[in-house]
């Protein structure tokens, strides 16, 4: 080897570290901006909110502008104390479990159509999809509450052509259950689409060969989908179910119009409870209390999503 060439390859080595540390901080770099974003737009209201929980503001303070006495950790306590917070908890774990099986359960059948339909039917459905993932909650709430009206509803209308069935006047929200099953098809109306388009495109990066081969040892409908689609698929069906599951938890909209702007505590959720105590109640810090709580109870969540991504990660 000539000295030349011993040379720059000496310099070579030289510069590879530096090389190496502009590579490692290139990532950093690009996704700084919408850190910096991020914490312009959410880090200082949820800084005031968490300030605000351990404070005891009144409209006395809201409207002077006066700082509101310190009351240390007094909301948390007689938050975490309270049996009606607890049973709000409740209601909302089941209502997000509920409602994230049904999204899930009906986007896999969908997207699982989607794959077996001619393209231009595919086409249809994505665009139908779309179109009701773009509806305004608004609107669908509205929609839902004309079809299960007491007075006009479809729903009634058509239940009571079945013999021995009398839904005249019938009012679906008299029963909480019921006013939640009305509410759950809102939400979860609003949800399948975003999923099943999701689920649909991960479908489309399983191996024909695999299912094929499968299907030559035997392997049929639940059982090849079992073994052979799903692990392929995991990955995208635990990121639409935990993000079901954290937009399920945190349902206000659906609940505050579908009660016209006045739901009953029996129809509380955690984000509703959160509003009211803050907006109607004029309980302001016990309202930001329970909206920390929220939060806390989502990023636990969070945790668990990403332990699930990291744990698969590491097994491919």
């Amino acid at each position: 080897m000539s000295d030349h060439e011993g040379r720059r390859r000496g310099a070579m080595r030289v510069r590879n570290p530096r090389r190496s540390a502009r590579r490692l901080a290139l990532p950093y770099l690009l996704i700084a901006p919408t850190v910096l974003a991020l914490a312009a737009v959410l880090g200082y209201p949820l800084v005031n909110l968490v300030l605000l929980s351990f404070q005891d503001m009144t409209r006395r303070q809201l409207f002077s502008g006066t700082t509101p006495p310190w009351a240390g950790l007094g909301q948390y306590r007689t938050i975490l104390t309270d049996a009606f917070f607890w049973g709000v908890v409740g209601r909302t774990a089941l209502f997000t479990l509920v409602c994230v099986t049904a999204t899930m359960t009906l986007a896999m059948l969908v997207a699982l159509l989607m794959r077996r339909v001619a393209p231009w039917v595919r086409m249809t459905m994505a665009g139908a999809l779309v179109a009701v993932w773009a509806m305004p909650i608004m609107v669908a709430a509205s929609i839902f509450r004309w079809l299960y009206d007491a007075d006009h509803g479809v729903v009634n209308w058509l239940l009571g052509l079945l013999p021995g069935l009398d839904f005249s006047k019938h009012n679906w929200f008299d029963d909480p259950w019921q006013g939640f099953a009305v509410i759950g098809c809102v939400v979860v109306w609003g949800a399948v689409p975003f999923a099943a388009v999701t689920l649909q495109a991960a479908l489309s990066q399983v191996p024909q060969e695999l299912e094929e081969a499968a299907t030559v040892d035997g392997a049929r409908g639940l059982q090849l989908f079992r073994s052979i689609t799903f692990p392929v698929i995991k990955p995208a069906f635990v990121l639409v179910t935990s993000l079901s599951a954290i937009w399920d938890f945190g349902v206000f909209n659906q609940i505050w119009l579908m009660r016209g702007g006045q739901p009953e505590k029996e129809y509380y959720l955690l984000g509703v409870y959160s509003f009211t105590e803050s907006f109607a109640v004029n309980r302001y810090s016990a309202g930001a209390a329970i909206a920390v709580i929220t939060v806390v109870l989502l990023l636990g969540g969070a945790v668990v999503y990403v332990r699930q991504i990291l744990t698969m990660g590491d097994t491919e």
